[in-house]
């Protein structure tokens, strides 16, 4: 039996998910990762042995299913799952594409939905651990250029408050992660200025601490930025729009 605690982090390969398995496995954690793009997995795994490779598309029920079973038969205990596989497109949405929109829908929100699918009945038998969502503060409003994508993870962040309440019946601490800008291959596309931008290295540093150090529900960052955009999260819609359209005409977007 493994004695270490075991993670299993989904969108491993890159960004925040890569940058948030090293971390762990540097912490002396277990750690099982997963994504699409095996080869990149198989560098983590190299780069330290404490991580896994457990490749998975988690558009696909089933192998969602099994790979999970794979990730307990092996480790015997998952203590935390953090679900963070997603995808942007900004050029498409400008243009409203259709195919990209359901796109991002089946990967940021049903992909997650097929994680925890996998998981639901393990933790419900378990009665404690945890279960972390990545959203983002995109969530909280509608921006320009990022109507699928906001909506995706507006989805996740409702969706991981129900959450809530079903898990703590069981002693499952269920979490919300809502980032600001990260640099990570997604934010790249991006042709307009990101304020208050960190690396990937942050992020997981800040992650590691509200899952292993703090127990509040969300956990977000960087807290300057965030808190900003709470505000403009409970500001009228008629004082919002002004806002976000004067930022627009200032970067000529």
């Amino acid at each position: 039996m493994n004695d270490k605690k075991v993670i299993w982090i989904t969108g491993a390969s890159s960004g925040i998910g890569r940058s948030l398995a090293l971390k762990f496995a540097k912490e002396g954690w277990t750690v099982a990762a997963s994504a699409r793009r095996e080869n990149l997995l198989q560098e983590l795994h190299t780069e330290n042995e404490n991580i896994h490779s457990f490749p998975l598309d988690v558009t696909n029920t089933e192998q969602c299913k099994a790979v999970f079973n794979n990730i307990v038969k092996k480790f015997e205990n998952i203590e935390i799952c953090v679900f963070g596989t997603g995808i942007h497109d900004p050029k498409s949405e400008k243009n409203f594409n259709l195919d990209k929109i359901r796109k991002i829908m089946e990967v940021n929100y049903f992909g997650t939905m097929n994680s925890i699918n996998s998981i639901y009945e393990y933790y419900n038998n378990k009665k404690g651990g945890q279960i972390s969502i990545i959203s983002s503060v995109a969530g909280y409003r509608g921006l320009p250029a990022a109507g699928g994508y906001c909506a995706s993870k507006s989805a996740l962040t409702s969706f991981t408050e129900s959450l809530h309440f079903e898990m703590k019946r069981v002693n499952v601490r269920v979490s919300l992660i809502s980032p600001g800008f990260i640099k990570t291959p997604m934010t790249d596309q991006n042709d307009f200025p990101m304020p208050m931008i960190k690396s990937p290295e942050f992020a997981a540093e800040q992650i590691y601490i509200g899952l292993i150090k703090n127990k509040g529900f969300e956990i977000h960052f960087p807290k300057a930025f965030t808190f900003i955009m709470k505000t403009l999260r409970i500001l009228p819609s008629s004082w919002y729009f002004k806002i976000v359209e004067k930022g627009m005409k200032k970067i000529d977007y």
